[in-house]
């Protein structure tokens, strides 16, 4: 099964390297290269590629803006980041806005075809060199969330919210219009979840996982 692929980048040497790297996989194609973001949106709207390997810094205006498109119209591609730098503010952005991977340029040229790989098949593909500690922890952050929705009630989601916000069980039973008894039956359940063994504990979980 071939991987379709859209490229995006002001520079036709970079563009030209990722076309002899991609063109070494046999079930990598490529559909179109693009040196601005209008011709990468377009592209990607009339071909509807698996994958968008692009840089964000992508004149004329913004590759945020292609995300963003992206995200609006609910296209199925699937994006990977590849340039030379991000700050924690392009990172977040672009995380928040669904990108599923991130190569600097830097980098080997085998960790780009590990990356579309592994965005093609789903998963996120963050390697460590290009991620700061900041964006590190929203991937956490993003991670914990889904995690907990797997696999709490949407009862005790709510129940951890009043926790974190320094309720005692009985106000938390006044504001859920439940029995105290039944919100410590709550607790108890979501400690053994989330394997805490304190309202402390369960609010400093909360916290760093993106719960509150």
């Amino acid at each position: 099964m071939s991987v379709t692929l859209v490229l995006g980048d002001e520079h036709p040497v970079v563009l030209d390297g990722l076309e002899h790297l991609f063109r070494l996989e046999k079930n990598f194609k490529i559909l179109a290269r693009c040196t601005t973001d209008e011709e990468t949106l377009r592209a990607v709207r009339k071909h509807r590629p698996d994958v968008l390997v692009f840089d964000i810094h992508i004149p004329v205006e913004n590759g945020l803006d292609v995300l963003k498109e992206i995200t609006k119209t609910k296209l199925p591609t699937r994006s990977v980041i590849f340039t030379a730098a991000l700050n924690d503010d392009e990172m977040f952005e672009a995380i928040r806005l669904g990108v599923l991977g991130i190569v600097l340029k830097h980098m080997e040229s085998k960790l780009v075809v590990q990356c579309i790989k592994k965005v093609h098949a789903g998963e996120k593909w963050f390697e460590r060199a290009s991620l700061t500690s900041a964006a590190q922890k929203l991937v956490q952050r993003e991670n914990g969330v889904r995690h907990a929705y797997e696999i709490l009630s949407s009862r005790e989601i709510e129940v951890i919210h009043l926790v974190a916000s320094g309720l005692a069980n009985q106000q938390i039973g006044k504001k859920l219009y439940i029995s105290e008894g039944t919100v410590k039956t709550h607790l108890h359940k979501i400690y053994d979840k989330l394997h805490v063994d304190s309202r402390l504990a369960l609010a400093l979980y909360a916290r760093d996982n993106g719960l509150v």
